[in-house]
């Protein structure tokens, strides 16, 4: 099942685990998610890929990430860490 959390909330979700998004990490988010027109629901799997994959968020990681994930017309979280897997991303 999708998750119904809007980016921010998602974010705001990971800050208080201990996250830190920086503000051009924040920017990076924001410009991706316009730049692939990609719903909040992929926009979150990103993100959670992007921290699980480099440890951190980098922001070009992400944005190449959700451009693969739009282009591979990937819809759900499970395809997508089966694709990154497939590509040896992760």
């Amino acid at each position: 099942m999708k998750s119904t959390l809007s980016t921010e909330e998602y974010i705001e979700q990971l800050t208080a685990k201990g996250f830190v998004f920086r503000e051009d990490s924040l920017g990076f988010i924001e410009f991706g998610k316009h730049y692939t027109a990609s719903s909040d629901y992929l926009v979150n799997v990103a993100i959670e890929i992007t921290l699980k994959a480099q440890k951190q968020f980098d922001g070009s990681f992400f944005v190449s990430l959700l451009e693969m994930l739009k282009a591979e017309k990937i819809e759900t979280k499970h395809a997508a860490f089966q694709l990154v897997k497939d590509k040896n991303i992760m």
